[in-house]
């Protein structure tokens, strides 16, 4: 299904994520090597996105920076609140169109959440809701189904394997190889009658599939 986006970012902020994304990919050239498969998998949009919930597993605070690289046009990010509470970073994550989520009340994020997806544009989410402590998938939680059934969006399920070696828990980043495997996007006439447990049931399962071949090619490259 061919969708639009309803909304052009303003040139500071389309400048400013396509100055971010392209000096993470500099970086990530020099140290972390990221490699995509499946691009085609991405719902036909413009240059500027569209409006889908991208649902990935979370192994590390490496997979919002690799995400922005792989998706070939800018994406919304959640962000916990308390990480706007300084100053640079506040500025960083305001300038890549982040959302504030407040865990303990985080109904406001949820309405811009809903409100951006509305206006056309995409949004990242982590639908295990906390980043794996091991490197292991979590369960999905059901919190991202209402968002999609409200907006009515593709559910885009993606796998990432390699960023837990490559910037484990309390540590800096180091070398290492990222895999990002792109699965088919579950669209809205597919899911709408579906149960939010089913829902969030069939991306588990989707996400899970698509960790195996990552998981696989990200071995592979390393060697082992």
């Amino acid at each position: 299904m061919k969708s639009k986006s309803l909304r052009r970012r303003s040139l500071p902020v389309a400048t400013a994520q396509g100055v971010v994304r392209w000096f993470f990919r500099i970086s990530m050239v020099l140290g972390v090597k990221v490699r995509v498969h499946g691009l085609d998998n991405f719902p036909e949009v413009s240059p500027a996105g569209g409006p889908m919930l991208i649902c990935t597993n979370h192994q590390s605070n490496l997979d919002p920076l690799v995400m922005g690289v792989v998706c070939p046009f800018p994406i919304n990010y959640l962000a916990k609140k308390s990480l706007f509470k300084f100053a640079p970073l506040r500025w960083f994550l305001t300038w890549n169109d982040s959302i504030a989520l407040d865990r303990t009340a985080g109904v406001v994020g949820i309405k811009e959440t809903l409100r951006r997806l509305k206006k056309g544009e995409s949004v990242l989410i982590f639908p295990e809701g906390s980043r794996s402590r091991d490197g292991k998938l979590q369960p999905v939680k059901q919190g991202f189904c209402t968002i999609a059934k409200r907006t009515r969006v593709p559910v885009l399920p993606v796998a990432i394997a390699g960023t837990f070696d490559a910037c484990p828990p309390n540590h800096w980043p180091r070398f290492g190889n990222v895999h990002v495997v792109i699965g088919q996007a579950i669209e809205f006439e597919q899911y709408k009658d579906w149960s939010d447990e089913v829902l969030a049931s069939e991306v588990e399962k989707r996400i899970a599939d698509l960790f195996i071949e990552a998981q696989r090619r990200f071995l592979h490259s390393a060697g082992q």
